[in-house]
């Protein structure tokens, strides 16, 4: 078994959507107005509007109330990347920081409130870890 995406469902598509493309570098992929991606070598970062949930069913749908998941990305330098996208990033929850388990860690929220860690390992165990 592999992970294949994980999937944000937001109101506004298109300005989620602008928004990882511009803190990834990646752009997306559009299927439809109401669902596009952002592709790694490792797992899709799926966007779905929030007409999309309909389809699996009724009341699904509670878009911007996520409290327990963050999304994260290995970054190659975090500390680069935090001087690359701190000028458009609205809430930075912690600046690069050093972590007990060995990655150094820049915590932020998405537009819609979801949190968002670029990561990258800098002790031994942890480069071994993601080599």
């Amino acid at each position: 078994m592999n992970l294949a995406s994980l999937r944000i469902i937001t109101p506004e598509i298109k300005r989620l959507v602008q928004f990882f493309e511009k803190v990834t570098g990646i752009s997306a992929q559009w299927y439809t107005d109401d669902f596009a991606e952002i592709t790694t070598s490792n797992c899709n970062l799926a966007i779905g509007s929030t007409r999309t949930m309909s389809l699996f069913g009724k009341d699904l749908e509670h878009s911007g109330n996520n409290q327990s998941v963050i999304i994260e990305f290995l970054v190659e330098n975090v500390d680069e990347q935090y001087g690359r996208i701190k000028g458009f990033l609205n809430e930075i929850i912690q600046e690069p920081t050093t972590m007990p388990w060995g990655n150094r860690s820049l915590l932020f929220r998405d537009p819609d409130g979801n949190l968002i860690n670029f990561f990258t390992p800098v002790t031994a165990e942890a480069i071994k870890k993601f080599s």
